[in-house]
């Protein structure tokens, strides 16, 4: 099933609006769950909260839904202050993560509810809700009950019920977690195809770091409550701020260079020479190293497992008393036992600390 696009639905009824929180503080039995969090999210852009359970990403969300009033700080949509709007008065469009519909409507009837507690008359409701089931891909489907629905019919049907009033910005709450990975791949890219025509500022949460990097214009990495790092999926990857970052964000092997001398270091127990590098923490992308299966010098490795992924294989590997992570060409093949050196351009060393 895919996304279609009415003529009249090609753009935002408005111009798209920004989401700024400035300061933003939420406290739960005196333990902060979000603090200090200054962000902005961009008229029209799609902009992701990222973070394991418990960093705050939820809690920030909720705050900018209404649902939460934040202890301390402020929260502007455009240029209104909102920060303590009742939540029906924000005029935003919220997703959940279980859809949150209500099952002894049709799909016609949730789509229309909101429309019709705000007093659309049957005519302009009617068209509305045609348009929006032509958009989440569900013609067809009006008179359908949503327990008859699959999982992924089920999120299209919140997601038009959340954007039939023309919602000022767009809150999505883990809107893709309930479903298999085949159809979550799938909506994920539609949904992001649909944010973009339609313009509408867009604030995801999500702990899939696959999710945030594949639909984001931008990324907010959360932990304990505060942000580590906001930057595009590319910043995140290529020049992680911070180590949390550069471990949360794609797989990453991380080490401690100690000073041997004249450009050479200690790595995972081995001295290695290492020109231009200064002793500290370094982060390593498995892709990044390349596996020579006749080393002569430099860093060397045992392979311990060997995963075949399609595209390429992971190979890991003990390196002294250190595990490591390499992702290389499926052509090649090692086998478990084998020793094999780890080449690594100078550029790859990600200075962590």
């Amino acid at each position: 099933m895919t996304v279609t696009m009415p003529a009249s639905a090609t753009q935002s009824s408005s111009q798209p609006v920004a989401i700024t929180c400035t300061a933003l503080s939420k406290f739960y039995g005196g333990k902060p769950a979000v603090q200090d969090v200054h962000l902005e999210v961009k008229p029209g852009e799609l902009l992701s909260l990222l973070g394991p359970s418990g960093c705050g990403k939820t809690t920030t969300l909720r705050c900018v839904a209404g649902f939460e009033i934040p202890d301390a700080g402020s929260i502007h949509i455009g240029a209104q202050d909102v920060t303590k709007v009742p939540a029906e008065n924000r005029k935003v469009g919220m997703v959940f993560q279980n859809y949150a519909l209500f099952p002894n409507l049709s799909v016609a009837g949730n789509v229309g509810f909101g429309l019709r507690v705000a007093g659309w008359n049957k005519q302009k409701l009617e068209a509305r809700v045609g348009e929006l089931l032509e958009i989440v891909g569900l013609v067809g489907y009006d008179k359908r009950n949503v327990t008859t629905l699959s999982g992924g019919q089920r999120q299209r049907v919140a997601l038009a019920r959340a954007l039939a009033p023309n919602p000022r910005v767009l809150l999505l709450d883990e809107p893709l977690s309930a479903l298999d990975a085949k159809i979550r791949v799938e909506l994920r890219t539609e949904l992001r195809r649909l944010q973009l025509t339609l313009g509408v500022t867009t604030l995801l949460v999500t702990h899939d770091q696959e999710e945030a990097m594949s639909m984001s214009d931008r990324v907010v990495v959360m932990n304990q409550g505060r942000i580590e790092q906001i930057g595009t999926p590319r910043d995140l990857y290529a020049t992680p701020a911070t180590p949390f970052v550069a471990s949360f964000v794609g797989e990453m092997n991380t080490v401690t260079l100690e000073p041997v001398g004249n450009s050479s270091f200690k790595v995972s127990g081995q001295t290695v020479t290492l020109p231009n590098l200064e002793v500290g923490r370094y982060g390593v992308r498995p892709e990044a190293i390349t596996l020579e299966p006749n080393p002569s010098q430099g860093l060397r490795g045992v392979v311990e497992l060997v995963t075949y992924l399609g595209a390429d294989q992971q190979v890991i590997l003990r390196v002294g008393g250190d595990t490591w992570i390499a992702r290389v060409p499926n052509d090649l093949v090692f086998t478990r036992g084998q020793t094999v050196g780890l080449e690594i351009a100078a550029g790859a060393w990600l200075r962590l600390s």
